[in-house]
């Protein structure tokens, strides 16, 4: 696990008790997030996962702005329970008092996305292909009919696929 991520995370719990002169509980931290999201924080279970990939990538941002942006997630649901909105005042409150942060909604990270497996079908009409998804593609398996609104003949498999 990266030592950096762990001392912002204490850095921030820090900052906060220091500001709001009262304890915080120290959550749970991992690096197993994978995708689109750079961080979450699960109120419920005091835990924080952050996106190993994206602090690599981005790490001087992510350890300042997006770090801070779990904590505070965390800190204002301590502090003013469970009523309140995720990004709504008292999360900005905290972004902008405790941590003298932008509170960002939302981090604009490059992401790389992988090409995706498309399944091609075919009905009746000439020059007419379908792309679909591999979980639209496994439910045709399962029996599940999909039918062209131009024909009303029943999708069928080609037997072909590409990438997208």
């Amino acid at each position: 696990m990266s030592e950096q991520l762990l001392h912002r995370v204490e850095a921030c719990y820090v900052q906060a008790e220091a500001f709001l002169k009262r304890p915080f509980s120290r959550p749970e931290v991992r690096l197993d997030l994978r995708g689109q999201k750079a961080g979450i924080a699960y109120l419920q279970r005091n835990l924080l996962r952050f996106n190993l990939k994206l602090y690599q990538e981005n790490s001087e941002h992510f350890l300042r702005q997006t770090v801070a942006h779990e904590v505070a997630h965390l800190v204002a649901h301590q502090l003013f329970g469970e009523r309140i909105r995720p990004h709504g005042q008292e999360w900005q409150r905290i972004m902008r008092g405790v941590y003298g942060l932008t509170p960002e909604r939302c981090h604009n990270y490059p992401i790389e996305r992988r090409p995706r497996r498309q399944f091609l079908y075919l009905c009746q009409c000439p020059d007419q292909e379908f792309a679909f998804s591999a979980q639209r593609h496994a439910l045709v398996l399962k029996g599940r009919r999909y039918l062209c609104k131009r024909c009303r003949a029943t999708l069928m498999d080609s037997g072909r696929q590409r990438l997208a």
